[in-house]
């Protein structure tokens, strides 16, 4: 396969039209600087962790400026979603650089994912579902393209207890306002289980700036 940004793929039906998906020019133009310690930190490990045994079909929601790219192993037939067009301008470019064969790319979000039922062994979600619009339509999407026993693997960042949560709730509409529409404080955890998937095991659980919960984990959800 082969990187593009609106050509149909096996099994895809029609991706968003690069003029009309919305997108957020500044935030793309920052995005790497901005998370650079944390990738040259313990984000790469997990990063290498979550993708490095990859095989077969997958998919990656939400790729950003594709950080996820470089650990992909070349066995691993890849396509990715980026739903802003400014951010996958810069996932093309890194892919090019990187000169990877095996990842394609299209402009669609999570909530409308153009491919048939049972159509991938695993889904890629990393730091995506606090920003996506609708968290349960998005679930229900993965689901539905995860063939029986296939896995969605994610590291997102969620809402803490106590007072980390109520920092977050505080923090949440300037957060978002600055972040593409992040939200700090979403129950992704909870929202897995009421999405129905099975088997939702939390392998890490670490704190960032100090206070906002990351974790890192599995769910199974083929249906």
């Amino acid at each position: 396969m082969t990187a593009t940004t609106t050509d149909q793929v096996p099994g895809a039906v029609q991706s968003d039209s690069p003029a009309t998906a919305k997108g957020h020019r500044w935030f793309a133009s920052i995005y790497d600087n901005q998370m650079r310690m944390m990738e040259r930190g313990f984000m790469a490990a997990m990063r290498r962790q979550l993708l490095g045994d990859l095989k077969g079909d997958v998919l990656e929601i939400g790729a950003g400026t594709g950080a996820n790219f470089e650990y992909y192993p070349p066995g691993a037939r890849v396509i990715a979603l980026e739903p802003d067009p400014f951010m996958l301008r810069k996932a093309v470019t890194k892919l090019t650089a990187l000169g990877r064969t095996n990842i394609t790319l299209q402009l669609l979000p999570a909530e409308r994912l153009a491919f048939d039922d049972a159509s991938f062994d695993t889904v890629i979600s990393t730091l995506v579902l606090c920003t996506v619009d609708d968290v349960p339509s998005s679930l229900a999407e993965i689901r539905r393209v995860l063939r029986p026993g296939g896995e969605l693997r994610f590291v997102e960042h969620v809402r803490g207890t106590g007072f980390a949560g109520r920092t977050q709730d505080f923090i949440k509409p300037v957060w978002g306002y600055f972040g593409a529409g992040c939200n700090p404080n979403r129950r992704t955890e909870d929202a897995l289980r009421a999405a129905g998937f099975d088997d939702v095991v939390i392998t890490e659980r670490r704190k960032v700036m100090g206070f906002a919960p990351l974790i890192t984990g599995t769910a199974r959800g083929g249906q």
